[in-house]
């Protein structure tokens, strides 16, 4: 159940944290965005260091996709 709240608690502030993006580029929302997507796959695998890392690897992917684009 704890997993459960941690994921709730992000998620929320993930969309407030985003809800701020209309003045940012293109890439820099992919980048945000790709980001909260990794940081709450993270949270679900379980730990602080997978919630990092998904963030991390998830801002990477987000940025690199807006750039092919």
């Amino acid at each position: 159940m704890n997993n459960l709240h941690t994921l709730a608690l992000f998620t929320l502030a993930a969309g407030l944290t985003l809800g701020g993006c209309s003045g940012m580029s293109r890439s820099e929302v992919s980048t945000a965005t790709g980001a909260a997507v990794g940081a709450v796959a993270g949270a679900v695998v379980g730990g602080t260091a997978a919630t990092v890392g998904g963030a991390v690897i998830g801002g990477v992917v987000g940025h690199e996709l807006e750039k092919k684009k």
